[in-house]
């Protein structure tokens, strides 16, 4: 991007019972924003707080209207307040951060000038984390290894909300469960060029953390999901074809064992309908999953576009 075009910025931010911090964030984003000259726009999304965090923010947005306030009727998580906030981001650079003011909104800029370099992701790296070891540190330690080994995206910190991506590129990301974590993986898919910063964290200044061991466990989950995502999204016939394969190979045994029994006389009537009405089960099963394995794949190749594509088309006299 030259020199001349500036990106405009939408930053993204979830935040849920952080009255007392979201004023303090809103100044300090303000604050970087006007002394680095660009257009922009802040979306906080408000992911069903019971305290006045929403007040608060609606006060400001009546005062700033580069504040736009988004309210979910109940809690529904990172992830789905993640994607509020891009859907409605107009803006061509969105950056992203936590609401608890650990992210250093003076890193913004810094983030932004690193994807204008060419990246269409470039994610925060809290080397100097300040957080408590068993309960944040020790956790996050092992679902970056696991989240590495599984995408092949070599990021050492793959939970920090400071990250800055091309806005083209989220408009085909869709969230749910814990996936936001998991957006430069989803990304890549598409052939997105990630890279990674050092960016400042600071200790939990207000209220209490929204985290808790037992997240580690909801992560494992949607990095499974993720896992079978990024293998057979393209593909799914492959997935199902190997299903169809196990199932029809276990038929055939079944089937061969009731021929030689019958045949042997060594199984009474009923056990030998049995083992019939098995193997035929597992035939059937295995030709359904080939037969939704072809389904799947139509759908995939129907809602396949080339313009949809992120690739880069340079034109030459």
């Amino acid at each position: 991007m030259s020199e001349k075009t500036k990106s405009t910025i939408s930053i993204v931010v979830p935040v849920m019972n952080e009255e007392e911090n979201v004023p303090h964030l809103y100044s300090q984003i303000t604050e970087v924003m006007q002394n680095w000259d660009r257009q922009y726009e802040i979306i906080m999304v408000d992911d069903g707080s019971s305290d006045r965090t929403f007040e608060i923010l609606e006060e400001i947005a009546q005062k700033d209207k580069h504040l736009i306030v988004i309210k979910f009727r109940r809690n529904f998580g990172q992830s789905a307040a993640m994607g509020a906030g891009f859907d409605a981001a107009k803006y061509d650079v969105v950056v992203t951060m936590d609401g608890d003011l650990q992210n250093d909104p003076k890193d913004i800029p810094a983030v932004v000038q690193k994807l204008e370099e060419g990246y269409d992701i470039v994610s925060g790296w809290r080397k100097n984390r300040k957080d408590k070891l068993i309960i944040r540190k020790v956790p996050s330690m092992i679902a970056n290894r696991l989240v590495r080994k599984s995408t092949q995206v070599e990021l050492h910190d793959t939970g920090c909300s400071l990250k800055a991506y091309r806005s083209d590129v989220l408009k085909r990301v869709k969230l749910y469960g814990e996936f936001h974590r998991f957006i430069p993986a989803l990304c890549r898919i598409e052939g997105a060029r990630i890279t990674e910063m050092v960016v400042d964290h600071h200790e939990r200044r207000f209220g209490e953390s929204k985290y808790n061991i037992t997240r580690t466990f909801r992560v494992i989950m949607d990095l499974t999901t993720l896992n079978l995502l990024l293998k057979y999204l393209t593909k799914p016939v492959h997935f199902f074809g190997a299903l169809t394969m196990l199932f029809n190979l276990i038929g055939i045994l079944v089937a061969v064992m009731f021929g030689i029994n019958w045949l042997g006389g060594w199984m009474t009537p009923d056990e030998l309908n049995v083992q019939l009405a098995l193997a035929f089960l597992l035939l059937t099963t295995g030709a359904s999953f080939l037969f939704w394995g072809l389904i799947a794949h139509l759908i995939v190749r129907t809602g396949t576009k080339r313009d949809e594509r992120l690739f880069d088309v340079k034109t030459g006299k």
